[in-house]
């Protein structure tokens, strides 16, 4: 009971401290040099930060430990908690840089509603727009970070199903689908989901509604490989279950979902007072691809490593850090 008591005392402190000001709860990151010697950074100060999941902790390593070896003097502030404080800090200029998803920009930061399929359009109406903010948008990475249904790779194969509108064409029996409770009520979830794909959610020759099936997020995945109670479930596209246990993503070929491409911003600040850092980060963004991602968020989801451990071995396999 002491130590039970004793552990309770200290979550409460840390909570306490954190809500003093923006700090990491995730360590640091490895030191490292650039694989050509140079420090174009040097006397550059840059305080890094990130959500507080394992995607968003990645890339806030990834960034930190590339800047430090390009001779930047990094503050690591990564995963920090809750979903609205690393960009809050960036906004208020407690922070300098972090990642970000255009999706995420467009419809909860800047409060738009008009579906824009086009990743590159997306990034260019989300950077517009957020300038007025104080914050620059980078080109985007390789690699879009958005909602998708997949269905294990045997039962992919058994109905000849590669994108959502091949759905359509089976049975009603068929068309089961695991997701969780947020995608069912979100105005860009399930629900328009199937109308878009004339598939509509309680209609006898669309989904029933005993069709669907809610769940937390994580055993969504399990079940869509076990195909049970489900064919097809809702997952995020660079998750690393994804890789794991074998599961085919159908193409969304009506192009229903928004486009969650992954960016560096940083303050208009930084952005003008060290400007090589859009050329510096442009090769590791064009690196980081779907695949690149699923791997190494299951390194650390899967596998258990370090985030910071995962990004300096990347950086140095690629040939960025030595």
């Amino acid at each position: 009971m002491r130590r039970i008591a004793l552990v309770a005392l200290t979550s409460v402190l840390m909570m306490v401290i954190a809500g003093c000001g923006l700090v990491s709860s995730s360590g640091t990151f490895r030191e490292a040099f650039l694989a050509d010697g140079s420090t174009p950074l040097e006397g550059t100060e840059i305080r890094v930060t990130s959500k507080n999941f394992s995607e968003s902790v990645l890339l806030g390593k990834i960034t930190a430990t590339y800047l430090a070896a390009a001779g930047a003097s990094v503050k690591d502030l990564t995963n920090a908690p809750g979903s609205m404080s690393s960009r809050q800090a960036l906004l208020n200029g407690d922070a300098d840089i972090l990642w970000e998803y255009t999706g995420t920009a467009w419809q909860t930061y800047l409060g738009e509603t008009e579906t824009i399929s086009d990743p590159n359009e997306l990034w260019q109406r989300v950077r517009d727009a957020d300038r007025a903010n104080g914050a620059e948008w980078l080109p985007p990475a390789a690699f879009n970070n958005t909602y998708a249904f997949a269905a294990s790779a045997p039962t992919a194969e058994r109905l000849n199903v590669t994108k959502m509108s091949d759905i359509a064409k089976l049975p009603v029996s068929e068309r089961t689908f695991c997701i969780n409770d947020e995608f069912l009520s979100r105005a860009d979830g399930m629900i328009p989901m199937l109308e878009a794909y004339d598939i509509p959610l309680g209609t006898p020759d669309g989904v029933p509604k005993n069709n669907v099936t809610t769940m937390d997020s994580g055993v969504v995945y399990t079940s869509t490989a076990r195909s049970e109670p489900c064919n097809f479930g809702m997952v995020y596209s660079t998750d690393g279950r994804i890789k794991n246990l074998d599961l085919t993503v159908l193409e969304d070929d009506r192009k229903f979902f928004l486009p969650y491409s992954g960016c560096v911003v940083l303050s208009t600040r930084l952005n003008k007072e060290a400007p090589q850092i859009a050329e510096l980060m442009a090769p590791v963004s064009a690196k980081l691809t779907d695949s690149v991602m699923q791997e190494l968020n299951g390194r650390i989801d899967i596998d258990g490593e370090d985030p910071a451990d995962v990004a300096y071995d990347w950086l140095k396999a690629e040939g960025f850090i030595a």
